[in-house]
């Protein structure tokens, strides 16, 4: 017999700072910031990424290192991207403070190929931001539980969303994180599933 027990969050996190990281990213007040929290690798889908911010006419943020060789073409990805880039986390921000990242951004986008769950599905949702997503297997097991996505591929509804937001999008989707990946129901779960039968607690072993 097995169970599944899924990524737990803090969905008590605290918020992020929002305008003093924008300062420091040098993104001004009214300028788009679409925010990739991955690492720079193939399946990570930077290009995707980058597409989606130059169509919204966005800057583009991944704060992940590259990684397996990718550095030479991420540069080349930057470079090329025809729009402002930042990559990692410049001076004045903080890699341990994940909450400043999402509190600056005004989209959060995730359009791996494949990841072995996705955390910054359910971060997204618990900082209440808009997330445009890729199609991998995890992702559309997650999206069953009742999250409201946009697809990285298609740019129109997302502009619209950022031009008019609807608060109750993402409302509901922090209360599908909270109900489906809180921390705080995790001891009650593995409780449950992992108890064992008496005879065995009692082995002497």
């Amino acid at each position: 017999a097995a169970a599944v027990l899924p990524n737990r969050f803090d969905v008590r996190a605290p918020e992020g700072q929002r305008d003093a990281t924008r300062a420091a990213l040098g993104v001004a007040a009214g300028e788009r910031l679409v925010l990739q929290p991955t690492r720079a690798i193939p399946r990570k889908n930077v290009p995707a990424g980058i597409a989606l911010a130059r169509k919204l006419r966005a800057t583009y943020w991944i704060t992940g290192a590259a990684e397996l060789g990718y550095d030479d073409e991420l540069v080349a990805l930057l470079d090329g991207a025809g729009i402002p880039t930042i990559h990692g986390w410049p001076e004045g921000t903080d890699p341990d403070r994940i909450e400043d990242a999402y509190a600056a951004a005004d989209l959060v986008v995730l359009p791996s190929t494949w990841e072995g769950f996705g955390n910054p599905a359910i971060e997204s949702a618990i900082y209440r931001r808009p997330l445009a997503i890729g199609s991998y297997p995890v992702g559309a097991e997650l999206r069953a539980r009742g999250f409201r996505w946009f697809d990285v591929h298609a740019p129109v509804p997302i502009a619209h969303f950022l031009a008019a937001p609807d608060s109750r999008v993402l409302e509901d989707n922090r209360a599908v994180a909270v109900r489906h990946f809180n921390l705080d129901d995790l001891p009650t779960e593995l409780e449950g599933n992992l108890s064992l039968p008496f005879s065995w607690a009692r082995h002497p072993w």
